[in-house]
């Protein structure tokens, strides 16, 4: 799975599946409950961590597929696997506004709905009307903004076993030359404070109320600090970056000590934004 991850790291899969459409999504479903296999769904991989002994049945990726769109006015419909940088241009050429917060936050589509990704002025809830989901079962459903339970980095769906195939999206006419502006100050932010040019899972904990994740760790003098292959970015504290082959096991125990550092000097404890799978 290290090939399949944003991280590079990440034991193999028993099976590794990319569905080319919604019925393909339907095929493994079936196969995986008729042959009682575990099934694990996974977007592109950007906000994931696969333990070393990798993931054991089928995996589901949903990153590279589901890559369909369609506009009418200001609502857009993506397939769950349509990037969200990918997602972003689209809007923001066709002159609508709403979806600038996300230019530089890498995944799919699928995956910052379930996640209720955000950044900056925006998160994903603000825009999503509805989302279309397949059960476990084969069945399709169409799940509204409040079913989805939108909440700081989730949603409904993080408590379901459905499948998110895709997302209707709702934004409002703009200033082209506004929000390319927009989009360009957002993606030169990233590009001078995020770790961008070695392989990470993007924001490790999720930000405490009233706290600075990368603000604790880097006064706790752990900026640079390493477990192995696994380090405390130097450009930004809030990031653990894969600097030399590191395992999920550097990457684990890494965040452990870190949690424990911020309990004992701040009183806070720091929940991982990243998303552990795979076998112990």
């Amino acid at each position: 799975m290290s090939l399949h991850t944003s991280f590079h790291i990440g034991g193999p899969a028993d099976a590794l599946v990319i569905p080319a459409d919604m019925e393909d999504v339907r095929k493994v479903l079936r196969i995986a409950r008729e042959e009682k296999t575990p099934l694990t769904v996974v977007g592109n991989g950007s906000n994931l961590l696969v333990r070393d002994k990798g993931i054991r049945g089928i995996v589901l990726k949903l990153g590279n597929a589901l890559k369909h769109w369609e506009q009418n006015d200001g609502r857009f419909v993506f397939g769950s696997g349509v990037s969200l940088a990918q997602c972003c241009r689209i809007i923001g050429d066709a002159g609508y506004t709403g979806m600038e917060f996300a230019v530089g936050i890498p995944g799919s589509l699928g995956g910052a709905v379930y996640m209720n990704a955000g950044a900056y002025d925006g998160e994903m809830k603000d825009a999503v009307v509805s989302v279309q989901v397949m059960t476990r079962s084969g069945e399709v459903k169409t799940l509204s903004r409040d079913d989805l339970k939108f909440a700081y980095r989730h949603s409904a769906l993080q408590d379901s076993d459905v499948i998110v195939l895709e997302a209707e999206l709702m934004v409002k006419p703009g200033d082209k030359a506004a929000i390319q502006a927009k989009m360009d100050d957002f993606s030169q932010r990233r590009i001078s404070k995020q770790p961008l040019d070695v392989p990470s899972a993007g924001s490790t904990f999720k930000r405490p109320e009233g706290r600075f994740v990368g603000q604790m760790v880097e006064e706790s003098g752990l900026k640079g600090f390493r477990i192995g292959g696994a380090e405390v970015s130097v450009k930004h504290a809030g990031f653990i970056v894969n600097v030399d082959h590191a395992t999920a096991s550097d990457v684990l125990q890494l965040i452990e000590y870190i949690q424990k550092k911020i309990l004992e000097n701040y009183n806070v404890q720091l929940i991982p934004e990243v998303l552990v799978l795979g076998e112990v």
